[in-house]
C-alpha cells in the first residue's frame, strides 16, 4: 500500500515545493493573460516557456542553465513543463479553448490555495504518473514506493547518493558499474524515484562544487516530515538520539 501523502503542518510550499510552485504560477499567468498561448501541435508556446524559466527559478533548469545549450526555448526543452503541462489538464485546472489554456474556476481558486493543491496532486503525480513516458521499457518500480520512501527515510536524513542507494536496495557496488543491469536500474531510479520526489519537494538534490558526470547527494526537506508517516520514522527517531 502506497504511503499517505498529505500535510499536516504549515510550510511555504513555495519554498519546497518546484512542482506546487510551477503549477500556482502557471494558473495565476493563465488568469492574467487571458490563457497560455499554444502551438499548432498544443506544446506551450514560446512566450510562456520563456516566461516560466524565469519565474519558476526551477533547481537544475534555472534560466542561466537552460541557455546554456538553448538559444531560444521551447516546451521540450524545459522537462519540468511537461508533468505541469499534464497535471493541469488532468485535474482540469487548465481547459483549452481557441488555442489557448485558459484556468478554470477550480485553478484560480487552487493557486490561492497550495496546500489544497499540493494534497491534490502529491499522491497522484508520485504514485500513478508515468515519470519516463518516452521510454518504451515498462518497469514495475512504481510498485515499491513503500520501500522506497521507508529506505529514503532513513538514508537521506544524513544524505546519500544513488549508487548508495543502490548498494542499501540491491547490494550494488560501484565495482558493478559496467553491468548493463546495474546502469539500467541506475538510470531507472534516478528518473522515476529521485527525480519526482526532488520534483515534489521532498527531496534536494545538493550538487554544489561539482563537476557534470559527479553524483550529488539528496536530502530531506522539511517538506517530506510535514506530509509523510512511514513505518521507518520511530528509526529515525532513535538515530536521532543515539
Amino acid at each position: 500500500m502506497d504511503p499517505m501523502i498529505s500535510l499536516r503542518s504549515d510550510i511555504d510550499l513555495a519554498e519546497y515545493s518546484p512542482l506546487i510552485r510551477g503549477m500556482a504560477l502557471s494558473l495565476c499567468y493563465a488568469h492574467d493573460n487571458q490563457g497560455i498561448g499554444l502551438t499548432q501541435s498544443g506544446a506551450l508556446n514560446r512566450k510562456f516557456v520563456t516566461w516560466a524559466a524565469d519565474a519558476f527559478n526551477w533547481p537544475e533548469y534555472t534560466v542561466k542553465e537552460l541557455y546554456v545549450v538553448n538559444k531560444v526555448l521551447n516546451e521540450q526543452d524545459m522537462p519540468p513543463l511537461w508533468p505541469i503541462h499534464a497535471l493541469l489538464k488532468h485535474f482540469k485546472l487548465l481547459r483549452r479553448s481557441k488555442g489557448l489554456l485558459k484556468a478554470t474556476k477550480a485553478g484560480v481558486s487552487l493557486a490561492e490555495r497550495p496546500r489544497d493543491l499540493f494534497d491534490l496532486v502529491a499522491p497522484v503525480y508520485l504514485y500513478r504518473f508515468n515519470h519516463t513516458p518516452y521510454l518504451e521499457r515498462t518497469d514495475t518500480l512504481h510498485h515499491f514506493w513503500h520501500v522506497f520512501l521507508n529506505v529514503l527515510n532513513l538514508e537521506a536524513e544524513a544524505g546519500c547518493s544513488l549508487s548508495n542507494l543502490l548498494n542499501v536496495l540491491y547490494g550494488w557496488e560501484e565495482t558493478d558499474k559496467y553491468d548493463p543491469d546495474f546502469n539500467d536500474r541506475k538510470y531507472m531510479i534516478r528518473l522515476n524515484v529521485l527525480r519526482p520526489l526532488c520534483w515534489l519537494g521532498l527531496l534536494r538534490h545538493d550538487r554544489n562544487g561539482l563537476g557534470l558526470f559527479e553524483e550529488g547527494t539528496y536530502y530531506k526537506t522539511p517538506l517530506w516530515q510535514a506530509s509523510l508517516r512511514l513505518e521507518s520514522d520511530p528509526e529515525v527517531g532513535s538515530r536521532r538520539l543515539s
